[in-house]
């Protein structure tokens, strides 16, 4: 149970008997009394348990922060609670504590929103993204481009109100330089959120193609478990099988569909059906052709011609039985970036090279080592405006408008900037973000 404010180490003192008074940071062992004695010195213990205090302001909310460990009894730490608040002290509202470490200053926006992301993060790497988000990286990729906006707008207000004492207004191309000197490292900050919204919420990928190419005992070497059926008939797969698995860090929600063809029966047809709906929704499309086949169906010629445009992998599965001959002409369908990769299933030919292939897909233009990631649409709509109002400064400056109508457009981009970090931001911003916290986080 964790205690925040004025009254925490009175209202802890009463619920333990301390060998000491609490010392900041120090932890001791304590005796949790029972709620219902009146005496804290001679009173019954319920538990025993350690007591941790963080003295105002060093702690995670600036304020006297007390933490009480108990052995975990549900019973125990539901009897706390209720006398922590029968002492005066009330339940923290989801993510209560966070925005409090908000609002005194300890940290902004973006790291708030982080705190959130590594209570939420499903693989090591998502954690790893989210603790550099928490130490800071993205507002100090955020500073310097907003502190060269702010010098800006200070030097044209500069040559408006001291106009009479012979400071000259700047110049015009020195203005377009130094509005492209804070749009550009802005715009690549607006091009990582295509990377980081795939760190933070992962990509689904659909394994497609006809029946019998080897989709289900592909999907089952992917997930490393025999978790769908597979056997020698055509069509076994009739409903969608789905799992979640790290790859590279990354979820990637794996999708085995029912094969593609003319259904035999009304099942297949469904399943066939929802085979084109995951098709169709996918991030990733993972098209599996026969190599034991002599020609592409009708079926998979279209597929084909349907991922040339969307991320997207050919596998020619089988590579370990006798090699049919294919249609050479739908062949040349695939480029090189659609190039088939060889696997077998069966021994695992591939399948390696399979991984990388869709690693690759999965991080695009991304980089690895990049930090500062901006991952939520919050942040990259406000990146989106900010690069929108310097556009309208640059088109304003081109126009010959006044210094004080371009000083509009870049007080805007100034206001967006300010949102990203929450100098500046809405109450209902606050609440959006910090509602969808778990209490005493």
């Amino acid at each position: 149970m964790r205690l925040s404010g004025e009254q925490a180490v009175e209202i802890a003192s009463s619920l333990l008997r301390l060998p000491k008074p609490l010392v900041h940071t120090h932890a001791q062992l304590a005796d949790i009394l029972d709620p219902e004695s009146e005496d804290s010195e001679h009173g019954r213990r319920l538990d025993e348990g350690v007591a941790t205090f963080f003295q105002a302001p060093h702690s995670y909310t600036r304020e006297d922060v007390v933490e009480i460990a108990a052995h975990g009894s549900p019973v125990v730490l539901e009897a706390l609670v209720r006398a922590a608040i029968a002492r005066g002290a009330r339940l923290a509202r989801p993510g209560e504590f966070t925005e409090r470490a908000f609002l005194s200053g300890r940290i902004d926006l973006t790291q708030a929103e982080a705190v959130r992301d590594l209570i939420e993060a499903q693989t090591l790497y998502q954690a790893k993204i989210a603790s550099e988000q928490m130490e800071g990286a993205l507002s100090r990729r955020i500073q310097p481009i907003k502190q060269a906006l702010v010098h800006l707008i200070a030097e044209l207000e500069a040559g408006i109100d001291f106009a009479e004492d012979d400071i000259d207004p700047m110049p015009s191309a020195i203005i377009a330089s130094r509005i492209a000197a804070i749009t550009e490292p802005l715009q690549a900050l607006a091009a990582s959120f295509a990377y980081g919204r795939v760190v933070r919420d992962g990509l689904s990928l659909s394994i497609v193609g006809r029946p019998n190419a080897g989709k289900s005992s592909l999907f089952n070497r992917l997930v490393q478990r025999e978790r769908a059926i597979v056997t020698a008939t055509p069509g076994t797969t009739r409903d969608l099988v789905t799992e979640r698995v790290s790859m590279g860090g990354i979820p990637l929600d794996l999708i085995d569909t029912a094969g593609l063809r003319t259904a035999q029966d009304e099942a297949e047809s469904i399943g066939i059906q929802k085979s084109r709906e995951a098709l169709a929704d996918a991030d990733v499309v993972l098209l599996v052709l026969d190599a034991t086949a002599d020609a592409l169906t009708q079926e998979e010629i279209a597929l084909l011609d349907q991922i040339q445009a969307r991320r997207a992998i050919v596998v020619l599965n089988k590579m370990d039985l006798p090699l049919g001959q294919f249609d050479s002409e739908a062949l040349r369908m695939l480029d090189g970036r659609l190039k088939p990769i060889e696997t077998s299933a069966l021994t695992g030919e591939g399948i390696p090279a399979l991984r990388a292939g869709i690693l690759t897909l999965m991080r695009g233009e991304g980089k690895e080592s990049e930090s500062g990631l901006m991952t939520n649409l919050r942040q990259q709509q406000t990146v989106s405006e900010a690069l929108q109002a310097l556009q309208n400064g640059e088109a304003a400056m081109a126009a010959d408008v006044p210094h004080e109508m371009l000083l509009l457009d870049l007080y805007s981009a100034l206001r967006s900037l300010d949102a990203l970090t929450g100098a500046t931001t809405a109450d209902d911003i606050l609440n959006l973000i910090f509602s969808t916290f778990c209490i005493g986080k």
